[in-house]
């Protein structure tokens, strides 16, 4: 006895058609072409998840060196001497900071001053 898939079928393709809502032309409508999309779309979107991780930090990174050279002092030399003082404090905050509060962020960079001319 032969075993019929039509209604497992049906389904699987109506899965796949759901998710390609939206694409142009065949991709949209066809199951094929609709397969191949949908499984390219979500390696794009695999990859933009960690892409997009990279891109916040690197953003992070380029507030906090605009507000610490603004203060008079390079990227670096702030993260090493908040790093010497034992300062834990992400790049995130310290960017939130940089932008919305100047007055905690000055404070942040005394800090990492006064430990860098200890260290010499």
């Amino acid at each position: 006895m032969r075993i019929k898939r039509g209604t497992v079928k049906k389904r699987k393709h109506n899965k796949v058609l759901k998710a390609a809502k939206g694409y142009r032309g065949a991709r949209g409508k066809r199951y094929n072409l609709a397969k191949e999309s949908t499984t390219r779309a979500g390696v794009y979107a695999y990859e933009g998840r960690k892409l997009k991780k990279r891109d916040m930090r690197s953003l992070w990174i380029t507030r906090i060196n605009i507000a610490a050279r603004n203060a008079g002092v390079k990227y670096s030399d702030l993260i090493h001497g908040l790093n010497l003082a034992g300062v834990a404090i992400n790049r995130k905050m310290l960017s939130e900071m940089a932008v919305s509060d100047p007055d905690i962020f000055n404070s942040y960079i005394e800090i990492a001053k006064k430990h860098l001319s200890a260290q010499q």
